[in-house]
Order: structure tokens, then sequence, then C-alpha cells
């Protein structure tokens, strides 16, 4: 049985706190994933197993990842040019596009875009949603 739109929301927003951890100290997203966990006493087993799983995607793939990303940005800007929160969100999107293929694309852009619009700039929503939905056309093109 899987877990309710906000719960699967929350451990989102928990992957994209580690996410943007590992970013700025410069640590390995288990690592960051490991000192957060202690702060995240409440999470269900289901939320916990998304977490898991993204955290363990951007280690292995994290290459992949930001190949998709930096792919969707048309050199237009270059990764590390992004807002670290924007770039924490498009890592944990695609990560998830890329490990989970039971999680529609459009329900991953549409968290994301949400978790951008609350934890980034006025316009990273907007950002967000263009090179997301980029390069999910190019990553699971058969959902479009």
């Amino acid at each position: 049985m899987s877990a309710p739109t906000g719960a699967r929301r929350r451990a989102r927003e928990v992957a994209f706190r580690v996410a943007y951890q590992a970013d700025i100290a410069g640590d390995a997203y288990p690592a960051a994933w490991k000192l957060r966990r202690d702060d995240e006493p409440t999470l269900t087993e289901d939320q916990v197993e998304l977490v898991d799983d993204l955290v363990a995607a951007l280690e292995a793939r994290g290459l992949e990842v930001d190949a998709a990303i930096t792919g969707a940005l048309d050199g237009r800007w270059s990764l590390p040019r992004l807002a670290a929160t924007d770039r924490a969100v498009l890592r944990v999107s695609v990560a998830e596009l890329l490990a989970r293929p039971g999680s529609p694309a459009r329900v991953v852009l549409d968290e994301a875009i949400e978790i951008a619009r609350t934890y980034g700039s006025e316009e990273s929503g907007r950002f967000v949603n263009g090179v997301l939905d980029k390069a999910a056309h190019l990553l699971r093109p058969s959902e479009f």
C-alpha cells in the first residue's frame, strides 16, 4: 500500500534538505542523511524508504543526475551557478525520476515545484518547472 501524497511530500522535503546540506557542507549524501535522520524521528517506514532510495540514487548516480540537469539547462546556466536550493530540488527530483520508475513523473514535478516555491526564491518554482519538465521528457518520454 502506498503512502498518501502528503506523506511522500514530507519525505521529498527531507530528501531535499539532505541534498542541500550535502551540497553546502560538502558531505557525502549518506553522511548528510545520517546526521539528519536523528532530527526526523517521526518518519514512517515508507517515508524512510523513499529518502533512503533517493539518497542512494544521489550517491550512486550523482554524475548521471547532474548530467541530466545540465542537459536540461541548455547551456544557459551551469550547475554550480544555480542557487543551492534550486540545485538540491533538481537533484532530488531527477534522482527520483531515474531510480523510482513507479513514481509518476507529473507527481515528482508538481512536488518539486512546490518545494522550490517554499524554500527557494520567488522565481524558483518557474525555473525548476522548466528544467525538470525538459529533463523528465528526456528521461521518461513514455509518460508524456
